[in-house]
């Protein structure tokens, strides 16, 4: 029953989800991170929820194997949140990253199949794009982190200690990256973090024209099999 209902979901709402889940990875992201940077440690409680919203929507449009990996993630993160309550653990943000790695590489291929797939180019395939780029801003983020636990020193501008405001920190690092802004405020000076970051810049800026490119031949081809069957 629960099988043939998440099956119906798939085939008619499965586009609609693709909306909802950019609202939710932007609302953790964007919303709860930088709360809980200003010290409000209950919105990691808020981004536990988020996180377990997303993966409750991925089901609809993901394979079990998908699944299994996000819930494994999402054990993760409660596991840390509980762990930083009652348990002084060095490795934390460790885990943190992988969580958030798997999450962001697992969904980013099952929202990305869903996107670029044949058919008509709609509103939420157009969203579902966006989501994509905010995923692989996250896997970069999660890899940024690893090289900032495993290398001391190797980012000027941000400390690598378990405390509330890391989250938003290298999210903020790794968004900044992608889309070259380049404040300056945080600055990769070890070789492999600076490499990291080049790979993210020149893939932050091939995706859109990448992306409309794909969107635009999808469409087109929709066009040439309506006229053909007209």
């Amino acid at each position: 029953m629960i099988l043939g209902l998440v099956s119906r979901l798939r085939h008619t709402h499965s586009d609609r989800l693709l909306t909802l889940l950019t609202a939710l990875l932007v609302l953790v992201i964007f919303v709860f991170a930088p709360l809980q940077a200003m010290g409000l440690f209950v919105f990691h409680a808020f981004a536990i929820g988020g996180l377990l919203a997303i993966i409750c929507s991925a089901l609809i449009i993901s394979s079990p194997t998908a699944l299994v990996l996000m819930s494994i993630a999402f054990a993760a993160n409660v596991a840390v949140f509980f762990l930083r309550l009652y348990y002084d653990w060095p490795y934390n943000l460790h885990l943190l990253a992988g969580a958030w790695l798997i999450i962001a590489v697992t969904l980013g291929t099952v929202v990305a199949r869903a996107v670029f797939r044949s058919g008509e180019v709609t509103y939420d395939r157009i969203i579902g794009a966006i989501l994509v780029y905010i995923l692989i801003a996250v896997a970069f983020g999660t890899l940024l982190a690893f090289i900032g636990l495993s290398i001391p020193g190797a980012f000027k501008g941000i400390s690598f200690e378990d405390d509330r405001s890391l989250a938003s920190e290298i999210f903020y690092l790794s968004f900044v990256t992608m889309t070259s802004t380049g404040y300056g405020d945080i600055v990769p000076v070890h070789p492999l973090a600076r490499s990291l970051c080049n790979l993210e810049s020149i893939i932050g800026q091939l995706y859109p024209a990448t992306l409309l490119a794909r969107l635009v031949t999808l469409e087109l081809g929709i066009g040439r099999t309506s006229s053909r069957m007209d």
